[in-house]
């Protein structure tokens, strides 16, 4: 009987043939934190009598959410892990190298690969073909310190995604539409997994999008097989030899298959305070907006930033809305600026932040007052997300973001291309 690319993933770091529904230990290739998560794992560690970490050159402190530090205790806990990693001689990715999910998926996700996070949207790495899912502090201490970490082997739903994209349709679409149909806890706990026509020509940045948010259906993974479009992105990366083509058995049995028809898709938005809360763009009505919010590990790469900036080339930004940009990385915010990406969108009007995650988690640089309104290209539209638990967060594209920056409402891009 064929496997799933789960059971493939985790029967390897398993040493041995391993089936949805099983409890199994499992090597890890590669485990991180980052500034919220990690002084907890560090503490822990060390309540656990560990003075080592297993795998120095693949343990990596992020700080990332609070980049630069806006108050002297989240300082602290940046001293702590700086100080910690070079005892151990594990990584520190410092302020301004960027979001974790970003930065991984450039530099160290491979495809095959067991990757454990203490982040919910460790997940993204699935885009890539590895098992990469979020845990707690106290789980991820353990994978520091030995190197392996005991996981449940999650069934699978398949997810067939056919059709040519409809113009101003992106992943971002895609994914917040699949969680509008089978709802906020309609995959806890299982594998997503993509394919169809549709997801073979979708090119890395709407793969990493959709592997992001897998998690806000509740999911322990989203995957992704690993192909040309891999062996692309690793090419691009300076990573050549890190390719290997991996992929589902025909006759892998899943728990169910649900069918998504790319050429029926609309621009979608999330609206409060649920990610499936799901409208059409031609559902949404008159939503007035105080800030557009481009970025973050969802929508950071500059594939993000080129869509928006092509809707906004040669105009300028509503007077009585905001639009802050934040690129994933300090290799997108590099790219966008030789490009000219980043001068497009700063002409229209837009603030441009250090990479990190900043305000999607209401810590700075962005920061919602009671009552505002925020479009936002992030993964999470909580209650209090952003800042005041009296704003009011939407999600949608860069796309949408950029309409929206335009118009002062909430605005349909697809009359812009």
């Amino acid at each position: 009987m064929g496997m799933t690319l789960a059971e493939k993933i985790l029967s390897e770091h398993a040493d041995k043939e391993v089936r949805a529904g099983d409890i199994v230990v499992v090597k890890v290739d590669l485990v991180y934190t980052q500034d919220g998560t990690g002084p907890l794992a560090v503490r822990k560690i060390g309540e656990m009598g560990f003075e080592e970490v297993c795998h120095p050159k693949k343990t990596i402190f992020f700080l990332d959410h609070a980049a630069p530090s806006p108050r002297f205790e989240l300082s602290n806990d940046h001293i702590l892990l700086r100080d910690f990693a070079e005892k151990t001689g594990s990584q520190v990715s410092d302020v301004g190298f960027g979001i974790s999910h970003q930065v991984v998926a450039e530099r160290e996700v491979k495809p095959g690969d067991v990757v454990i996070g203490a982040d919910s949207h460790t997940c993204t790495g699935g885009a890539l073909g590895a098992f990469a899912t979020g845990v707690g502090s106290t789980d991820a201490a353990v994978a520091m310190a030995l190197g392996k970490i005991w996981l449940r082997v999650p069934e699978t739903i398949r997810v067939v995604v056919e059709g040519t994209l409809p113009i101003g349709v992106y992943g971002k679409d895609i994914i917040l539409h699949l969680i509008g149909k089978i709802g906020a806890a309609g995959a806890t706990y299982k594998a997503l997994e993509f394919t169809g026509d549709t997801i073979q020509n979708l090119e890395m940045a709407g793969r990493l999008t959709i592997a992001n948010m897998a998690v806000e259906a509740g999911a322990k993974v989203g995957l992704f097989p690993s192909d040309g479009v891999t062996q692309d992105w690793l090419n691009r990366m300076r990573r050549p030899k890190d390719f290997k083509k991996l992929g589902p058995d025909s006759d892998a049995t899943y728990e169910t298959t649900l069918k998504i028809n790319a050429k029926e898709l609309k621009p979608t938005i999330a609206c409060p305070h649920q990610v499936d809360n799901i409208k059409t763009i031609d559902e949404i009505g008159d939503v007035k907006v105080d800030q557009v919010y481009l970025g973050t590990s969802c929508n950071g790469r500059v594939e993000d930033f080129q869509i928006a900036a092509m809707i906004l080339k040669g105009k300028k930004i509503h007077p009585k809305t905001r639009m802050i940009v934040t690129p994933g990385s300090q290799q997108v915010y590099l790219e966008a600026l030789k490009d000219g990406t980043m001068e497009t969108l700063i002409e229209f009007g837009a603030l441009a932040m250090p990479p990190g995650c900043g305000a999607c988690v209401g810590l700075h640089e962005g920061v919602l007052g009671d009552g505002e309104v925020c479009l936002a290209t992030q993964p999470r539209n909580f209650k209090g997300r952003m800042g005041s638990p009296k704003s009011f967060i939407y999600l949608g594209s860069p796309a949408v973001s950029a309409a929206t920056a335009i118009e002062g409402k909430i605005a349909d891009p697809r009359k812009y291309l």
